[in-house]
């Protein structure tokens, strides 16, 4: 799954992340130090041997190792021996990244008040029925965005568990049946209206998402829950893993979501 990673604040404060504890150990670690931050930043996206973290972070080595050790005794981080040269230590991640918490913003945004709940969700078509659901998560998304807490890797890994449970319902050894009965569940469940078009890649289109239709715009993808169900259905239908970007978002300012799906290169 490759989605683009939550926009970092422009001030010099890092966002504070938000890891798992151990697989026995109940809680989370929490992590605000700079140095840790920015640490932990480069080894989200490789291992890295010792000299070249302190090389990237320009301390020394001393503050360097004094942080490793904290992170390795919170369970945050874990290492290896280099195989080409076994004095050498090569760091990784080993718990889950759950999350971070970004500076509140500093006004209430439109999308929380009363206002526009009752303009966009209760009242919306003046029947006086609505749905309940939709009011909730959109409230709760917004909320965490007023609050600077991104928790998108929660329901990302949420939305793979709910497309495991929905496959079943889903599949057909009938590729366009498969397709039709994933766009009428989107359809059924007031999830969205959305189009499959499949070639070297699969697309898939929707309109009227219910997961980030309503929400403020943040110049970045917010479909984690969609990307989660998407990825999970079209991989266990496919029995292949996928590359998978959402390259366009109602939170971006597009008119619509789209997420593409590539086949991982099996060579």
């Amino acid at each position: 799954m490759k989605i683009k990673e939550p926009v970092i604040a422009t001030n010099d404060q890092k966002p504070i992340q938000i890891f798992s504890k151990g697989h026995k150990e109940i809680g989370v670690n929490v992590v605000k130090s700079p140095v840790k931050l920015t640490i932990l930043t480069m080894l989200k996206d490789s291992e890295m041997e010792f000299d070249e973290i302190v090389k990237n972070t320009g301390k020394s080595k001393s503050t360097v190792s004094v942080h490793l050790k904290s992170l390795r005794n919170d369970g945050i981080i874990s290492f290896k021996l280099d195989p080409d040269d076994q004095r050498k230590k090569i760091f990784y991640i080993s718990s889950r990244f759950l999350g971070e918490i970004d500076a509140p913003e500093p006004f209430e945004l439109e999308e929380r008040k009363v206002d526009f709940l009752l303009d966009n969700i209760i009242n919306k078509d003046g029947s006086g029925a609505f749905d309940f659901s939709q009011l909730l998560f959109h409230t709760f998304r917004s909320t965490l965005i007023q609050e600077g807490m991104n928790i998108n890797p929660i329901l990302y890994e949420a939305g793979k568990k709910i497309g495991l449970a929905l496959y079943e319902q889903l599949k057909d050894d009938d590729i366009e049946v498969f397709f039709s009965n994933v766009t009428d569940f989107w359809s059924n469940y007031g999830l969205g209206n959305i189009e499959v078009t499949i070639g070297d890649k699969i697309e898939i289109r929707s309109q009227n998402c219910f997961e980030c239709g309503l929400l403020p715009k943040t110049g970045q993808p917010e479909c984690y829950l969609d990307s989660g169900i998407i990825e999970s259905i079209f991989s266990l239908y496919f029995k292949k893993d996928f590359v998978m970007t959402e390259t366009k978002c109602y939170a971006m300012g597009d008119d619509c979501c789209l997420f593409e799906l590539e086949f991982m290169d099996e060579n």
